[in-house]
């Protein structure tokens, strides 16, 4: 199982095949997104998303959506957008390898926290986090305005 990266740091795109590769994967936490995956995803990178899967041969195990933001909170931090393994590999060390990976990138990029939202009800999810050292620190409020 390796680490591939979608997009460098800046946000380019250098490994297209991946993208779509990543799509199904990521579909499978987010079943939203719109049909255009590709057109999508590079608004996301141009807004400071960026990429990376776990994949063993050709597959996509796991996917990590992820950026660099700072705030008078978490102070500079890396926040993971997403983070969904593939069904089938899950409680195989996917989600930990792509975790791993974002902890380092955030130590690289001189960030102080690596954090992440999770939705209420992703109780194996939440397990894993905590496994991972992570703690709940503050509640996220949403009100839809459309």
């Amino acid at each position: 199982m390796r680490i591939i990266h979608v997009t460098d740091v800046t946000g380019r795109l250098v490994t297209p095949e991946w993208l779509a590769r990543a799509e199904a994967v990521h579909r499978q936490l987010r079943a939203a997104l719109p049909a255009d995956y590709a057109k999508k995803m590079q608004r996301v990178f141009a807004d400071g998303g960026r990429m990376l899967v776990a994949a063993e041969g050709e597959r996509v195990l796991g996917v990590a959506v992820w950026r660099v933001t700072e705030n008078t909170s978490a102070n500079l931090h890396l926040y993971v957008d997403d983070l969904v393994t593939d069904e089938a590999a899950r409680s195989k060390g996917v989600g930990k390898l792509m975790l791993d990976e974002c902890e380092r990138l955030a130590r690289d990029l001189d960030c102080e926290n690596l954090t992440l939202d999770s939705g209420a009800q992703r109780q194996q999810a939440h397990r894993f986090y905590f496994r991972e050292g992570m703690t709940i620190t503050s509640f996220h409020f949403r009100k839809p305005l459309a």
